[in-house]
């Protein structure tokens, strides 16, 4: 891993939180990203590509939040200017990840995209969302696993679709 990587335990983190203007913004290789994601999210792995990776990084080189973006996960909203952040996770840092929703936003609107979303479970509260500005879009009851032959009848939970702003 480059930078200095992130591999604390979570108990060197919390007992250290790092402060919001000791933080930098920078690009993050997608194997990076991924390796974040598969240390710090609750409950989804991996995305398997994206268009871009941000993440926040601290003075010490520690790198302490990503957002991946990639193409939309629905088809219906792939329609060549609308991009998704596919994770959003942090190290519990306060602040990073409202930092990074702004920051995503921000450059995917520098590269001609006109609009950017997400999606949260319908029992997250979304305060990074909003702190950073995001609207609620929609409501979105729980559907189908994507791959039945696993697990035939399985329903993903409900979610709620955030448009940038």
């Amino acid at each position: 891993m480059s930078g200095g990587g992130f591999a604390l335990p979570a108990a060197a983190v919390f007992a250290n939180r790092r402060r919001h203007q000791d933080m930098e913004l920078v690009p993050v290789p997608l194997a990076e990203a991924k390796a974040f994601v598969e240390v710090w999210h609750r409950h989804l792995g991996p995305p398997r590509g994206h268009k871009f990776s941000l993440g926040l990084r601290h003075a010490d080189g520690v790198l302490v939040a990503v957002a991946i973006v990639g193409r939309p996960v629905a088809r219906g909203l792939d329609d060549g200017r609308t991009l998704e952040v596919t994770r959003l996770v942090s190290d519990g840092t306060p602040n990073a990840c409202s930092r990074l929703l702004g920051a995503v936003w921000r450059a995917a609107k520098a590269l001609g995209y006109r609009r950017l979303v997400t999606y949260t479970r319908t029992d997250e509260p979304g305060t990074s969302l909003r702190a950073a500005g995001w609207r609620r879009a929609a409501e979105l009851p729980p559907r189908g696993d994507w791959h039945p032959p696993r697990q035939p009848g399985r329903l993903g939970p409900a979610r709620v679709r955030w448009e940038a702003p």
